[in-house]
């Protein structure tokens, strides 16, 4: 199905139903650590009066190469699941990377080279992230540095070769190249926390490097508007009635680039829009165990506290095959809309994700990376449970062709579900503040 790629970005911010809670200084900090953010980065993600923003040509140019990604109805999913309304996917793994992290990749190099910098660090938990980074910075002649969550670089050590390939420095996270990954407690190879928190140190104990972040923030979620209009453009095309949009979560990039253009279409519309459903990871439920409460985004902790879904920064997520939705919480976007209600949310065991991923790759003929699978078990359970009304549209977040030993170990039965005990969550939270309640 062909469509024409989008020249402007779309906002949410100006629908919300209550300003975004500002962020909170931090009661301790590791340091003065600061993040530098272009200024138009700085615009995509606080104004709330601006709806489009323009595209820059030289990042059109290289979206070109890859969009409009492709969408179409999965007739043969639908039979294998037991489906009562269509499910129509949207395929974001079609680019160098493998996923949809590029769309905002490719706009935040464009941003980092105008304004100087000669460098940009990162943390990736999947390695989607680093990649993508490492493919934009190299387009637009920029260093690129990646710590990977060790435990997802062990299992899938060609997403290192592919950063390498593209001219990226990796490092497994814990690196020892920071303070912050010395530290007994965090040195658990599992968390992409302590990667993103090795990022922030590394940048900012050097001249002219940046760190750079690719789910969670504002403006990144923004970028990816480009998935949803695209999406609503190809459906018009085939004149398809949507009553659920669903993507995964581990931030909220993904998932806020497939829906929240549907949910600004219809408040500029004044009428409702299609339900918006989150599909997380049930070793890491933010979204449907977590508390709505100011935490820290990375385990460095010296930046701003951020009002969020949480689980806890600090909580021990278990090693499992859902690599980049293994983040403590949800993004401050994501989360205001939760809270809301304006989008609701649901856990999928990394066996269930894997199944559906399985039934995707036997009668769609495409592979779909294990988070991507989460978002394809929910829009199953959905479109065959007889509530839904029109619909399902589901976002593909990346392709699985560097995930096989996930789906391997599936395969030969190894797989569990990972849900962390109540008492492990209430300790993780115990001492965050929550929303609203005074200091």
């Amino acid at each position: 199905m062909t469509a024409t790629v989008p020249t402007r970005w779309r906002s949410v911010l100006p629908y919300l139903a209550e300003p975004l809670p500002p962020d909170v200084t931090p009661p301790s900090a590791d340091g003065e650590v600061k993040i530098n953010l272009p200024v138009e980065l700085v615009r995509h993600s606080v104004s709330t009066t601006r709806e489009f923003w323009d595209i820059p040509e030289p990042v059109i140019e290289r979206y070109r190469q890859y969009r409009p990604t492709p969408l179409w109805r999965a007739r043969g999913f639908e039979e294998a699941v037991g489906a009562r309304v269509p499910i129509y996917v949207k395929n974001e793994g079609v680019n160098i990377s493998g996923s949809h992290k590029l769309n905002t990749a490719l706009a935040q190099a464009y941003y980092y080279h105008r304004a100087g910098v000669q460098e940009l660090v990162t943390g990736t938990g999947a390695g989607q992230w680093g990649t993508a980074m490492a493919a934009a910075c190299a387009l637009f002649g920029l260093r690129c540095r990646v710590f990977m969550v060790e435990s997802s670089l062990r299992r899938k050590p060609y997403r290192g070769v592919l950063m390498r390939m593209l001219g990226a420095e990796v490092h497994a996270s814990p690196s020892g190249l920071t303070k912050v990954s010395t530290r007994e407690d965090l040195a658990a190879g599992n968390s992409l926390s302590l990667a993103i928190g090795e990022a922030v140190e590394y940048a900012a104990s050097h001249d002219q490097v940046a760190f750079c972040i690719g789910s969670g923030e504002t403006y990144s979620i923004l970028h990816q508007s480009v998935i949803g209009l695209e999406a609503a453009d190809q459906l018009a095309a085939l004149d398809a009635r949507i009553g659920t949009v669903v993507g995964c979560v581990g931030a909220g990039s993904n998932f806020g680039g497939i829906a929240l253009p549907f949910h600004a279409a219809a408040r500029a519309a004044g009428v409702d829009g299609p339900r918006l459903v989150a599909a997380e990871s049930s070793s890491t439920p933010k979204l449907t165990r977590g508390v709505y409460a100011y935490d820290k985004t990375d385990a460095t902790g010296s930046g701003p506290m951020e009002a969020m879904y949480t689980i806890g920064s600090d909580y021990q997520i278990p090693d499992a095959h859902t690599a980049g939705l293994r983040f403590h919480g949800a993004a401050k976007l994501v989360s205001a809309l939760r809270h809301s209600g304006d989008v609701d949310a649901v856990a999928v065991s990394q066996a269930d994700a894997l199944d559906a991923g399985r039934l995707l790759t036997r009668h769609e003929s495409v592979l779909p990376a294990p988070e991507s699978g989460h978002a394809l078990a929910a829009a199953a359970r959905i479109a065959a449970s007889g509530d839904a009304r029109d619909g399902v549209l589901v976002c593909v977040s990346g392709h699985g062709y560097l995930d096989l030993a996930a789906y391997e170990h599936f395969l030969d039965g190894g797989v569990e579900d990972q849900s962390p005990p109540d008492e492990a969550l209430a300790r993780a939270v115990a001492g965050l503040r929550t929303v609203g309640a005074s200091r």
